[in-house]
């Protein structure tokens, strides 16, 4: 994720996103700060951090991991900017669409890009509070130290760009 929405919303209690899930009813999305721009910075170490995370790695899969960890995440706006990405580097829409369901349409995708999307998922939601050793072995086996290291950089990379996207609620297609 490398861009950023000017636009803000003010919201008072009785509309907020809390009271609304307390109440459990759907919270109304639309972008709440422009983080680059309150915190430049940050933002500019995150450019320098996703530009030196995928060093090394091929484009596509660049793209495909960080369309499926922002799939978990939810990041509407990640999704669509890393979808269009995805297109621009050569990659297909049946891969694209299937990628939410990747382990059903294992045909569709390499031998080492079903290791970097099972390791995509462990580190996104480190389920029991770790990544499995059968998971990293897997990767492992597809990926050496250094390109290895490069995937767990763009994983954890593409996880911040997801929160930021979230907790600021990015709108898909606002630059």
């Amino acid at each position: 994720m490398t861009t950023q929405t000017t636009h803000t919303t003010q919201s008072t209690p009785s509309t907020s996103a809390a009271a609304g899930a307390a109440a459990g009813t759907a919270h109304r999305h639309g972008p709440r700060i422009p983080w680059a721009k309150l915190a430049p910075e940050v933002f500019k170490a995150m450019i320098a951090l996703d530009a030196a995370a995928k060093k090394g790695l091929d484009p596509a899969l660049v793209e495909l991991v960080k369309i499926r960890a922002s799939q978990i995440n939810h990041c509407a706006f990640c999704i669509d900017m890393h979808i269009k990405d995805a297109r621009k580097a050569g990659e297909t829409e049946e891969r694209v669409y299937l990628l939410n369901a990747w382990e059903e349409a294992t045909s569709h995708y390499t031998e080492q890009e079903q290791a970097a999307l099972a390791l995509t998922e462990a580190v996104t939601v480190l389920t029991d509070g770790f990544v499995p050793d059968a998971v990293y072995e897997r990767a492992a086996a597809h990926f050496d130290e250094p390109e290895l290291a490069q995937l767990i950089a763009l994983i954890t990379t593409i996880n911040a760009w997801n929160r930021f996207g979230v907790s600021t609620r990015m709108s898909p297609g606002q630059v």
